[in-house]
């Protein structure tokens, strides 16, 4: 295989391929095996067509594309590799030879990764690192720590409050119609945690199980599914359960089941060391990243939008990735804080752009 590269403009350049006939033959082979499988001739069972009966009743030129399709991303990576060259977008392919017995010949234009000139970056200044544990971080992270082995307990009597789960039934509607994505069952809905669209918590605050309500809330301006947005809807809430947080007692016994020290005391002491280290850590990285971005301000560089879009892609599946822990989704999100995945991207092409620009 021959490959070639010439940069055309800045970070812009033409990768020109040309690959083996035999490699081209094989992946005819590869196409007729695929293909055959799929195709009904008179005569022949399903997968058995001899090879010279195919091509005789469709021609090769029927492979061409299959096989195109199997062979073009194998030697595209395989050209890259040859030439040092670093994509940062998907290539524009043309191809201008693809027949049986003959070599495959196509060009690729190719978004590269942009060269970086570095400014001024010596003698920065970097925040100093300050190690020390006070008594509030501590009783702060004893406080998740409490959080984080809470005991969710059903109510059987009093009314639900914030920071409760409630566990409803919900039916909405816009002028008597119901509307998609407007129902679910059994929904264990945070109170306090504004997941949903603004208003329909706080109206949930103080129900008791059993309890039905018509919940009357307005949709944002802005929001996602035009058809809906600034619209009244009334929501008919059943309350099935209320779930509260009981937590333990910070004591010697949460010492012991948290830890492998048997006192509050010891255990304390421990997790100073280990707020201290982990502070540690923290202030260098904000050192190295101080520099970083300090640095990558004084550069000269120019971003490709493809970086930047393919940066925001990952930002969108990491934080669909959070909300999944939580037991939401991206569509969820959206649905009931009236945003759409627009308006989240662009909240975050500015943190996309600085990452990118970190990065190279």
């Amino acid at each position: 295989m021959k490959a070639t590269w010439e940069k055309i403009e800045k970070n812009l350049g033409v990768l020109e391929v040309e690959v083996d006939a035999d490699r081209v033959t094989a992946a005819l082979d590869k196409a007729f095996n695929k293909v055959v499988r799929q195709i009904n001739v008179p005569g022949f069972r399903k997968g058995k067509v001899p090879r010279s009966i195919f091509e005789a009743r469709f021609g090769v030129e029927s492979l061409y594309q299959d096989a195109i399709d199997i062979l073009l991303p194998e030697v595209y990576t395989e050209a890259v590799d040859q030439t040092e060259i670093f994509p940062v977008e998907q290539p524009e392919v043309d191809i201008d030879q693809f027949a049986k017995g003959e070599t495959f010949k196509f060009k690729a234009k190719v978004v590269v990764k942009p060269e970086a000139k570095l400014g001024e970056y010596k003698g920065l200044e970097v925040p100093k690192a300050n190690t020390e544990v006070s008594e509030e971080e501590l009783t702060a992270e004893l406080e998740r720590l409490q959080q984080r082995h809470a005991e969710l307990v059903v109510i059987e009597e009093g009314t639900a409050e914030s920071g409760d789960i409630a566990v409803i039934d919900y039916e909405g509607s816009v002028d008597g119609e119901l509307f998609d994505g407007g129902q679910a069952e059994r929904h264990s809905l945070e109170l306090g945690s504004n997941t949903f669209i603004p208003g329909f918590e706080e109206q949930v605050i103080g129900l008791s199980t059993g309890d039905n309500k018509d919940v009357e809330v307005t949709f944002p301006e802005e929001y996602h599914a035009a058809e809906l947005a600034g619209k009244k809807a009334i929501f008919k809430v059943k309350v099935h359960e209320i779930k509260r947080k009981v937590l333990p007692a910070i004591d010697d016994e949460f010492a012991k089941d948290v830890s492998e020290f048997d006192t509050l005391a010891e255990y304390k002491e421990d997790l100073t060391k280990q707020l201290s280290e982990r502070k540690a850590e923290e202030a260098k990285a904000n050192q190295e990243n101080v520099v970083v971005e300090k640095a990558a301000a004084n550069a000269e560089v120019e971003i490709p939008q493809g970086m930047v879009n393919t940066e925001v892609r990952n930002m969108m599946r990491d934080f669909d990735n959070r909300l999944r822990q939580q037991g939401m989704n991206l569509e969820m999100f959206m649905s009931f804080s009236g945003q759409t995945e627009a308006d989240l991207q662009n909240q975050m092409k500015g943190d996309a752009e600085k990452r990118v620009r970190n990065n190279l």
